[in-house]
């Protein structure tokens, strides 16, 4: 009886069958699907990872190259799921930089458990008030060793095995003595027409990496113009395809005005930002601070199919790495002062957008 108020070409009905669905792709509000940005807490803050036919842009920051653990385990997850994967560099040899990337870890113990705060010996929460504390399940599995993984834990001093990028699916070009776009443009909609979006196509997913796109190695790094054309029309084509493309730019080297017009264009915002060796007075704001490597802002999220927007209780985290191997993003604590004790919860010394109240006194 139930599929007899089934309607094809209605869009509000929601199509439950899943087998032709790549376990590797997640399913999202709105008929959107998701794949992995592969940084466990980076899906969890954006609700399940990268929304399929989004265009993300990442912020550079012009005193560390942070957004580079952020390409690279984006390009990592994308080869270990078997994606085709499309990167193009402002350096002679592209290639040579797939050997840089993360492996995923192959570790039996769980990671999870360990960031998990329920689990601290230290923190006994009333059982009845549990449930106030606990994150949203959203189904972001990260069993590593497991097939059907969703999202892998990497170890940054690793380098990814050969076998995962010496297939036919990887494509890498250099935009260095590009006099235009137009040859990449071209290059990105070959790759894209090959992921068309069609009925029931949903089973694969590809990347693109363009990093550093207004480098000033690039001959095109002065038409303005130019650069946004080609983003515009780049966002149209990944629009109708099941591809997620990322790109990282430098906005202390455009103007004002590009940059805000490129941030405009973006679905999703990120920007990352160094932080400056011992500053006293953010040691003493922030709780942790010896162990961050970084800030990572969330601007904008994606909402496709939806008019929505999407509120987080925080906008502003932390870089770390755990280990000194797997990257970690942390929501900012602010320190105790005048002698109280614990951490203050939802007070982030303004770096975040939360507006929960104060500790609960049990």
């Amino acid at each position: 009886m139930a599929s007899s108020f089934t309607k094809t070409g209605s869009s509000f009905c929601r199509n439950s069958s899943k087998s032709s669905i790549n376990p590797h792709l997640k399913l999202g509000p709105n008929a959107t699907s998701f794949i992995s940005s592969g940084i466990p807490d980076l899906d969890k803050i954006l609700g399940g990872g990268f929304c399929v036919g989004s265009l993300v842009m990442i912020m550079e920051d012009a005193e560390a190259p942070h957004h580079m653990l952020l390409l690279r385990n984006f390009m990592s997850q994308g080869l270990v799921h078997k994606h085709p994967l499309f990167y193009a560099s402002p350096s002679k040899q592209p290639k040579l930089f797939l050997g840089t990337l993360p492996t995923p870890n192959s570790s039996s113990s769980k990671l999870d458990k360990s960031r998990d705060p329920t689990h601290e010996k230290d923190l006994r929460i009333a059982w009845q008030y549990k449930k106030y504390f606990e994150e949203p399940n959203l189904n972001i599995s990260t069993n590593n060793g497991g097939q059907h993984e969703y999202c892998n834990d990497f170890d940054l001093r690793k380098p990814l095995e050969r076998h995962f990028y010496s297939g036919t699916n990887v494509d890498c070009v250099s935009i260095q003595d590009s006099p235009n776009l137009d040859a990449l443009q071209d290059r990105c909609a070959r790759f894209l027409a090959q992921l068309s979006r069609s009925e029931g196509n949903s089973s694969s997913a590809g990347r693109i990496a363009i990093q550093s796109f207004c480098s000033p190695q690039c001959k095109y790094s002065d038409m303005e113009w130019h650069m946004l054309s080609f983003i515009k029309s780049l966002k149209g084509m990944t629009r109708s395809s099941n591809a997620v493309v990322v790109v990282t730019f430098p906005p202390s080297l455009l103007s004002p005005s590009c940059s805000k017009r490129l941030q405009h264009m973006a679905d999703t915002l990120l920007s990352v930002k160094a932080i400056p060796d011992e500053d006293k007075e953010l040691a003493k704001l922030l709780t942790g601070y010896q162990d961050m490597v970084g800030f990572l802002n969330v601007h904008k999220v994606a909402r496709l199919n939806t008019q929505v927007p999407v509120i987080l209780d925080a906008t502003t985290f932390s870089i770390k790495l755990e280990r000194r191997r797997f990257l970690v993003l942390e929501c900012l604590n602010q320190a105790p002062v005048d002698g109280s004790s614990g951490t203050s919860y939802g007070t982030s010394g303004g770096c975040s957008g939360s507006t929960k109240s104060g500790s609960l006194d049990f």
